[in-house]
């Protein structure tokens, strides 16, 4: 449209305007010459104006599409051009209303062209919000949109109309800044091409038998070969539908190859084979499980191969007994639902002891740390350590920045006036002031980098050493020169005691350094109560006959009236949800150390007949702590997983920033529910 012809149209639209002022001046001529008869040319006049200002006002949408139509349809050929375009074509307003369409578009949407809707009628993926984004002069904003049995590519780009509608006056106020194009493209065929290569693609997968050693004890020698052939064919018969190829590593270890596109059915029923295995029985006493870790998406084969080891260490770090997959950059977790393999062989242990001894033994120094408001478990497990680096000659310090009042009668036991070092307990400043190149960085009770004391410590180091015996998770720490980790153990403090057996024929334990370890040993196992094996009683067998006094460590645990009372208030104030979890809360602030109240009263609740777990929630500086603990029927690991925190089957955690008690509450109730649901939790 040329500006003449843009004029031309103004000027017929506001002809109405014009001549209500041209019968307005004849009014005021009239009053002049006769006061009536120029009152009735007012009147008159009056509802001229309003007449015109209602329909301006009424049909000025209107107007304004007759408009934006002439123009769109301005001209034979450009309107035939826009029409037979075979590109589906459209445009938009800023309220995502269809203003024009192609006769493309309406075949391909099944529209009529005299649609008007908003496009997110038909493509609910399309929103204003999605239409702000595209900018006047910016890049084309592209858009996936599955569309019936295809898969569309929406390609949108902002016109600038602004130019078009600027008019002097603009009296009739009709004016449009810009409009959206909209054109589509059907990649359906190039979808289909890319999931056929995605499906095609191949896996790998490790399976490991986690406990072989220990079932096969005791199985007559031959039954051995019957339980192994009934594993190989379980495993087969598993992977059979998925065309894999299967070879034995080791007598409890395969490899696995398959493609992608199998994956899906495997997940959908939960990998069954975790379950069928269990239930395997050629004279074994033990259930058997397996470990399956499944790395996807590398961009060389060699690299997936990698993601599926890395899956395999996430697996066996968590207990074994699940499915790992490995992508790029998220994992998934499948079959979590048992507790723990526990394993009454040393071998490890020995191994990691005579690790642990030669990686000390090329450095000057060594710094150990815990997690963040150390309990008795992590100061126990840097004593071993402390114990550990002494035997060896090289001077040990523990990073300790916070000393809560249940702690303090433990550390006070290392006084100078005991033969220690003033510095042997340091905090975070003075830990990175004295690092060099050759210390050693020992992490104890906790894999997870941002719940240690000093994660700067992790970055600046190249020797980190982690002991650990909770459940590793996505975030954990990165390339450490020694890792163990073993999540049936009951307590750190239980791994350092077999360590320091293995690590020297000399190794010198004092009866308070014995009676700290200990003391870490009965706190995570709630006095012997949770989460104890063999290996448990082993260990403090082994630290009672060093020296520790079950007499001595009493004393140390005994606390005072108020942080007994507040306690009990945890307790008393507990409310039971659908008859079988217990929550409460924490608001012992005044407490020096409020979470190991939480903690305990989290124990305490479990005395209650009917509770399956508890849910304690404390708040403190500026966080809430969330303690989970269950009968062994619940599974409070994967519970508070989903809330960013971890720990073990029976005894789990998590700290939660942003949140108040009641959302919190709110979250566990609505992850209970699914669980229920889904039939992880039996009432």
């Amino acid at each position: 449209m040329n500006p003449f012809e843009k004029g031309r149209i103004m000027a017929y639209l506001r002809a109405p305007i014009y001549l209500a002022l041209v019968l307005i001046a004849v009014t005021v001529g009239l009053f002049v010459y006769d006061k009536t008869l120029g009152m009735s040319a007012a009147i008159f006049v009056l509802i001229y104006a309003l007449c015109v200002v209602v329909f301006y006002y009424f049909n000025r949408n209107k107007l304004t599409n007759e408009i934006l139509d002439f123009a769109v349809n301005y001209g034979t050929v450009q309107r035939r051009l826009l029409n037979e375009f075979q590109l589906p074509y459209a445009l938009l307003d800023d309220g995502s209303r269809i203003v024009w369409m192609n006769r493309r578009f309406a075949e391909v949407t099944g529209l009529d062209k005299e649609y008007k809707k908003s496009i997110s009628t038909v493509f609910p993926m399309i929103t204003r919000e999605v239409l702000a984004k595209a900018e006047i002069g910016g890049d084309t904003f592209d858009i996936e949109i599955p569309f019936g049995d295809r898969y569309l590519e929406a390609s949108l780009e902002r016109l600038d109309f602004s130019s078009e509608f600027e008019e002097r006056g603009n009296l009739l106020d009709v004016h449009i800044d810009s409009l959206v194009s909209l054109m589509l493209f059907d990649e359906t065929e190039m979808y289909d091409l890319r999931q056929k290569f995605a499906d095609q693609k191949l896996i790998t997968a490790l399976i490991y038998i986690d406990n072989y050693e220990e079932t096969v004890v005791g199985v007559e020698d031959v039954k051995r070969s019957l339980l192994a052939a009934i594993i190989d064919r379980k495993i087969s018969r598993f992977f059979k539908d998925a065309d894999a190829i299967i070879r034995k590593t080791d007598k409890d270890k395969y490899f696995v190859i398959f493609q992608q596109k199998y994956l899906a059915q495997m997940e959908e029923n939960n990998f069954s084979i975790l379950e069928d295995v269990r239930t395997i029985k050629a004279g074994n006493e033990r259930e058997i499980t397996l470990s399956i870790g499944i790395g996807i998406g590398g961009s060389t084969y060699n690299q997936s191969a990698e993601f599926s080891r890395a899956a395999m260490d996430l697996a066996l770090g968590r207990g074994g007994a699940q499915v790992v997959i490995k992508y790029a950059d998220n994992v998934m977790y499948y079959g979590v639902r048992g507790r723990e393999v526990e394993r009454n062989t040393r071998v490890k242990a020995r191994v990691k002891a005579q690790a642990l001894r030669e990686v000390m033994e090329t450095k000057d120094n060594v710094i150990v740390m815990g997690h963040k408001i150390s309990d008795a478990d992590a100061l126990g497990a840097a004593i071993g350590v402390y114990c550990a680096a002494r035997e060896l000659g090289k001077k040990c310090q523990i990073v300790l920045n916070t000393i809560s009042s249940a702690l303090r009668p433990l550390v006070e036991t290392f006084s100078p006036e005991e033969g220690y070092p003033v510095d042997m307990f340091i905090t975070s400043p003075r830990a990175m002031e004295i690092l060099t190149p050759r210390t050693l960085v020992m992490v104890v009770d906790t894999n997870r980098p941002n719940y240690t004391e000093c994660p700067e410590l992790l970055e600046r180091s190249n020797s980190i050493v982690v002991f650990d015996h909770h459940r590793q998770n996505n975030e954990c720490i990165s390339n450490p020169v020694l890792s163990y980790i073993e999540p049936y153990a009951s307590s750190a403090c239980e791994m350092i005691a077999e360590t320091l057996q293995y690590f020297s024929e000399r190794m010198e334990i004092t009866n308070n350094e014995a009676d700290v370890i200990f003391a870490g040993i009965l706190i995570d196992t709630n006095n012997f109560l949770t989460k104890t094996g063999v290996r448990t009683f082993e260990a403090a067998a082994y630290l009672k006959r060093v020296g520790a006094d079950l007499g001595r460590i009493r004393k140390l645990f005994r606390e005072d009236m108020t942080t007994y009372k507040a306690r009990a208030e945890v307790v008393r104030q507990a409310r039971v949800y659908r008859n079988a979890f217990a929550f409460s809360d924490n608001f012992a602030n005044e407490l020096e150390s409020p979470t190991i109240v939480g903690a305990q009263a989290a124990n305490e609740l479990l005395n209650i007949v009917g509770i399956k777990a508890s849910f304690v929630m404390t708040e403190y500086k500026g966080q809430v702590y969330v303690s989970a603990r269950s009968d062994e029927t619940v599974n409070v690991q994967l519970i508070m997983e989903k809330l960013g925190g971890g720990g073990h089957f029976n005894v789990a955690g998590a700290q939660i920033e942003g949140k108040h008690f009641d959302e919190v509450e709110r979250d566990i109730s609505n992850i209970l529910d699914t669980m229920i649901d889904k039939g992880e939790i039996v009432l």
